[in-house]
């Protein structure tokens, strides 16, 4: 007997190395795939990047030879016109001015009948100089009047480019600097209400970080994460500090996976270590082969369905063939079966039926405190959530016997919400929620119940289990929706901490 055992020890040990082994060749096999990958990448990213250098510096090329040449041509242009006078040159003239009467040339010319008639003409007067003069004037011509000097420079220094600085920066391109790999602090970090808060530090001071990529996915398996896994990475970006909360989550695996990266504004630094947190949470859907045939299930929602039953039973007449009506236990379930449903909890039970509209968990609780929540419809007409025995009987309703634990509202005739255990009822002097929330600690026997916005305490049962139970539900003309994979949130811990130290005038039905 020994023997066989230390046998089955070493098969499991050669077992668990050789998934190991596995895990470890498929995960080389994967970075040898994101090296060339990766390289083929970066190297058509660098071809990018040089392309687009070129066709840059032949645009800046392109634009500053046309800036010559436009500035050449209007200096050409500039310096013809100066060489091109607007009006031919005169030379200058020197004019007498006297007192004798301006008479043209022609007048002036000899004539010979002048020359005849002066023979008989009456001797002239002598001459006499004329009493006034005015002294010669010089006129010049606008030629000479035009500036020498040209408009424009023959200097075209400033269309002179420097390429030093830009020479000695692409002379010292490199390779960008890659950020330093974070460490993740497993002791700054903590899962509580739902909520992860990842805190990690750098080894380095490195003042070039941008911000950081977080990524985290959902496991069942405990220890380093594993190469081969169903979930994928779902990434964060842009976070600036090095704490980051997720908030809002749904704990339906047991264990979470985490890695983070710093990035500068170019490149992003390798993954850190991967670590695993714990996600511990009641886990649990709704047991649909056992649940009322006038109860619809899907996954965690149930709605209420008048002619389920009718349809089951013309079904079933029509299967039978002697005209008997089938029982609902043998008639088939009118529900839409989750892929990842958990084991019965009421395995080999008859579904309920009669008035007992109930539908119950498929997870046992028998260890620990839980903790899930249910939202109703406001117009239903009855709706109750509790726990119960697995024994609870098919006809039985919640509340109605001893093997079951609920808060009841009834909305038919009068309203009325109650905590109702063993036939026994207790009227409620407080607001209806719309979200329940339920409180179970099956090792002390508490079982409270709260509005699950305000965390205000509705009602306490103090109860000795005597054997696991189940979550339960009940509605009759109405409908609900679960919400599972949540843990216990730190104000009903507080408030439990409380009522457990000092006894409460709530807990008065058992």
């Amino acid at each position: 007997m020994g023997d066989q055992e230390a046998l089955r020890k070493i098969i499991t040990t050669l077992a668990v190395k050789n998934e190991e082994i596995q895990n470890f060749i498929y995960a080389l096999k994967q970075m040898l795939q994101n090296v060339e990958d990766n390289s083929a990448r970066v190297q058509e990213d660098l071809e990018g990047e040089f392309q687009s250098l070129y066709a840059l510096l032949d645009e800046l090329k392109d634009n500053m030879l046309m800036k010559i040449k436009q500035d050449r041509a209007s200096r050409i242009y500039e310096l013809q016109v100066s060489a091109r006078p607007a009006h031919p040159p005169a030379a200058a003239t020197t004019t007498h001015c006297c007192s004798l009467p301006f008479r043209p040339s022609w007048q002036l010319a000899p004539r010979p009948w002048r020359a005849r008639r002066s023979c008989w003409r009456q001797p002239t007067r002598p001459w006499r100089p004329p009493t006034t003069m005015t002294s010669p004037s010089v006129t010049m011509a606008p030629a000479f009047r035009l500036s020498l000097k040209a408009k424009v420079s023959d200097n075209m220094s400033h269309l002179m480019v420097d390429f030093a600085q830009e020479r000695r920066l692409l002379q010292a391109l490199a390779f960008l600097p890659v950020p330093s790999t974070p460490e993740i602090d497993l002791a700054e970090s903590l899962v509580a209400d739902n909520c992860v808060t990842l805190a990690w530090r750098m080894p380095d001071e490195d003042s070039k970080i941008d911000h950081y990529v977080l990524e985290y996915r959902k496991t069942n398996f405990e220890g380093p994460p594993r190469a081969k896994e169903d979930q994928p990475w779902m990434v964060i970006e842009g976070i600036k500090g090095t704490e980051y909360t997720l908030s809002g989550l749904k704990f339906d695996m047991k264990y979470m996976n985490f890695r983070v990266r710093a990035c500068n504004k170019a490149v992003a630094g390798e993954f850190s270590e991967p670590v695993t947190l714990e996600t511990r949470a009641f886990m649990f859907r709704l047991d649909a082969s056992t649940c009322h045939q006038n109860l619809r299930v899907e996954e965690l929602s149930v709605e209420w369905d008048a002619t389920g039953g009718k349809v089951q039973d013309v079904k079933a007449r029509e299967k039978d063939g002697k005209g008997r009506t089938a029982s609902p236990a043998n008639s088939p379930a009118r529900v839409v079966q989750s892929p990842k449903r958990m084991p019965s909890g009421r395995g080999g039970r008859d579904r309920f039926t009669a008035e007992s509209y109930t539908v119950l968990g498929d997870t046992l609780i028998d260890a620990d405190d839980h903790y899930w929540e249910v939202r109703y419809d406001r117009d239903s007409k009855a709706f109750g959530v509790g726990v119960a025995y697995r024994s609870l009987g098919k006809f039985d309703q919640l509340g109605k016997t001893s093997a079951s634990w609920c808060l009841h509202l009834n909305n038919w005739l009068q309203v009325s919400f109650s905590a109702k255990h063993a036939n026994k009822a207790k009227v409620l002097d407080v607001p209806v929620p719309d979200c329940i929330g339920v409180y179970c600690n099956f090792h002390e026997g508490f079982l409270s119940f709260y509005n699950a916005k305000t965390k205000q305490l509705l009602h306490t049962f103090k109860a000795k289990f005597t054997q696991p139970v189940l979550p339960a539900f009940m509605v009759w003309c109405g409908s609900f929706h679960v919400s599972s994979g949540l843990q216990v949130p730190s104000a009903v811990k507080c408030l439990q901490k409380r009522n457990s130290t000092a006894s409460s005038s709530n807990a008065s039905l058992t």
